[in-house]
């Protein structure tokens, strides 16, 4: 078996690596059927999935059997300045990849976000749920996710959401940095969501990437809280010496007036994966324990 990953510098695409070359997860092994399995890793200086002579001739050339589309432009704010890059990874880079996977015979797994949606309501989104993005970012997400749809008859669309992983940039590690940097640190206390352990995430890829349950699926932390509350547990998981201040998401805006909107409340319900191949994902308070864990030793190893 051959396993392309695009955006394999990123946290998600490092897990996937990683996971396939020793064959565990956090929550237990991956399947038997990826031993021995080859993989491709790639990121934007080896191919460059808005190119689509570049995606289709690679994708030929190498003849995965299924490609797991981790490239994604993620930067919020940066998508509401930048539309043409935001277009064309978020969106057109899905399409080349759906094109190319239906013209050679691949399976493709494409990772979305809880932006998809508008970010109203008090109750956890299913998959069924209407969207109705406010930001750049959350459109061209959901315009990714429709080109799958459209150009892919062997597809998995993943949303997930508050996502952090070992590589990389993520708000555990900004809060540890700031938690012992500061006496306080301010953190909006009135958006709620799923925080998402990168580990469980790549698990219930590569869970469903060997089935033919294709379609769309929600996979989060179980469990909601606000950004105030994912901060307070980092910090005391963490042995910090700061403390988080809460506020609101209006006094936010006001003091950082550039920021794009954020949703109020994005929590997702993991129901395709319950009803399909099981939902076995962790709550977030267990999974970001064993994070800090790992997070702390790789450190200490540095």
């Amino acid at each position: 078996m051959k396993i392309l990953i695009t955006g394999s510098n990123g946290q998600l695409g490092n897990e996937l690596a990683s996971m396939l070359k020793t064959g565990e997860a956090g929550i237990g092994k991956i399947s038997e059927q990826y031993k021995g399995c080859e993989v491709i890793a790639v990121d934007v200086d080896t191919l460059d999935i808005t190119d689509y002579s570049a995606v289709d001739k690679f994708v030929k050339d190498n003849k995965p059997d299924i490609i797991i589309n981790c490239a994604a432009m993620t930067n919020v704010d940066g998508c509401e300045t930048n539309f043409d890059a935001a277009m064309k990874v978020n969106a057109i880079g899905p399409r080349n990849l759906a094109m190319a996977a239906e013209k050679h015979g691949a399976k493709l797994v494409h990772v979305s976000t809880d932006y998809v949606f508008q970010g109203d309501g008090n109750t956890p989104r299913c998959e069924w749920d209407e969207t109705g993005p406010n930001t750049v970012y959350g459109k061209s997400k959901l315009l990714g996710e429709k080109y799958v749809e459209e150009f892919s008859t062997r597809y998995f669309i993943l949303r997930t959401a508050w996502l952090y992983g070992l590589i990389g940039k993520n708000f555990v590690k900004t809060m540890r940095r700031l938690g012992n940097m500061n006496e306080v640190t301010t953190v909006v206390d009135d958006q709620r969501g799923n925080p998402t352990n990168a580990n469980d995430l790549a698990y219930h890829i590569l869970k469903l990437a060997v089935t033919e349950e294709y379609g769309i699926y929600h996979c989060t932390g179980e469990g909601e809280c606000s950004w105030a509350d994912f901060a307070k547990l980092i910090m005391e998981l963490s042995g910090c010496k700061g403390t988080v201040a809460r506020c609101t998401t209006e006094e936010y805006s006001q003091k950082y007036p550039a920021s794009a909107p954020r949703p109020l409340y994005s929590s997702l319900e993991n129901l395709m994966l319950k009803c399909t191949v099981g939902n076995e994902m962790r709550d977030w308070q267990t999974a970001l324990k064993e994070y800090i864990i790992k997070l702390d030793e790789m450190e200490k190893n540095q």
